[in-house]
C-alpha cells in the first residue's frame, strides 16, 4: 500500500503542487515565521526524503538513476535536507538554510511534460534560439554603444539613469522594451531647465529638443525595428515545424496531381491512337 501509494505519479504531482502553496504562504509577513507551517514544510522535507526512499528500494539504483526526473527530484531533496538543522542545532543565521526550500519549487517543472508535443515545443524553441542568436547579438552590441555613447553625454546629467556603462545599459535596454522611455527623457529636460545650459549657439530649449529627439531614435531602432526584428524571428522558427507540414502536405498533392494528368493522358492516347 505504501510503495503503491509512493510510486503514484498522480499523488507526487498532488503532494508537490501542496508543497509549493505551503512555501507560497510563508513568504506572506503575517505568516513567515508561523511556527506550525515551518514544522509541515519540514515533514515535506522527510515526505519528499522517504519518497526517493521507497523508489530506490523498489526500482532498484539502477533503474531509479535510470530515469533522470528520479535523479532530478533527489538532487532537490537532498539540497533541502540542510534546512533542517534548524530544527536540530541552533544556527546564528538561519537566512542561507531557509532559502534552501526555495529548491524545492524548482519541482515544478515536472508539469510541464503535461505540456501537449512537448518534445515538438522543446525543438521549435531551441531552433528558434539558434536562429535568434545573431539578432540578439546585434541588439546587445547596440545596446553597449548606445549606453557608452549616451553616458558620454548624459552622465552628469542624469546619474542616475546613465551614471556609469551598467546603469546607462540598462536603462538602453528598458528604453527597448518601450518601458518608461517618456520619463528618463522628461528627467534629462527638466535637468537641462535647471542649469540652464549654453553650449555654443544651442540654447537650453535646442538641447531639449535634440534630446528628445535622439531617444525617440533609441526607441525606434532598438525597440521598435531591433526588439520586432527579434520576436519575428524567434515566432517564425517556433512555427516553422507546422510550415514544413503543410508544404509536404502540398508536395503530395502536387504529386498525386501529375499522376492523375500522366493516367488521363495515357487513357486519352489509348482511345485515340
Amino acid at each position: 500500500m505504501i510503495k503503491r501509494f509512493f510510486l503514484s505519479e498522480r499523488n507526487m504531482m498532488a503532494a508537490i503542487l501542496v508543497n509549493a502553496v505551503l512555501i507560497f504562504m510563508l513568504y506572506f509577513p503575517g505568516w513567515r515565521h508561523n511556527e506550525w507551517l515551518e514544522l509541515i514544510d519540514h515533514v515535506f522535507i522527510l515526505f519528499f526524503l522517504l519518497e526517493a526512499a521507497v523508489k530506490l528500494y523498489t526500482l532498484k539504483p539502477r533503474y531509479y538513476f535510470a530515469d533522470p526526473w528520479n535523479r532530478f527530484d533527489l538532487i532537490i531533496v537532498l539540497g533541502s535536507l540542510p534546512s533542517l538543522l534548524v530544527q536540530v542545532i541552533p544556527v546564528p543565521d538561519t537566512s542561507l538554510l531557509i532559502i534552501l526550500r526555495l529548491f524545492r519549487l524548482i519541482r515544478l517543472i515536472r508539469f510541464i511534460r503535461f505540456v501537449p508535443h512537448l518534445s515538438k515545443v522543446i525543438t521549435g524553441l531551441g531552433r528558434a534560439l539558434q536562429a535568434s542568436l545573431f539578432v540578439l547579438l546585434a541588439l546587445l552590441f547596440l545596446n553597449l554603444l548606445l549606453a557608452i555613447f549616451t553616458c558620454h553625454f548624459f552622465a552628469d546629467v542624469a546619474p542616475q539613469y546613465f551614471g556609469d556603462p551598467l546603469i546607462a545599459s540598462y536603462s538602453i535596454f528598458q528604453m527597448f522594451t518601450v518601458e518608461g522611455w517618456n520619463e528618463i527623457p522628461a528627467t534629462i529636460a527638466q535637468s537641462l531647465s535647471e542649469r540652464q545650459t549654453q553650449a555654443g549657439i544651442f540654447n537650453t530649449s535646442i538641447l531639449i529638443g535634440l534630446t528628445r529627439l535622439y531617444f525617440v531614435l533609441v526607441v525606434l531602432l532598438g525597440g521598435v525595428f531591433g526588439m520586432s526584428l527579434a520576436n519575428a524571428v524567434f515566432v517564425d522558427e517556433m512555427t516553422m515545424d507546422n510550415n514544413d507540414a503543410l508544404e509536404r502536405k502540398v508536395d503530395d498533392l502536387h504529386n498525386e496531381i501529375k499522376e492523375l494528368k500522366a493516367l488521363l493522358l495515357r487513357n486519352a492516347q489509348k482511345e485515340n491512337p
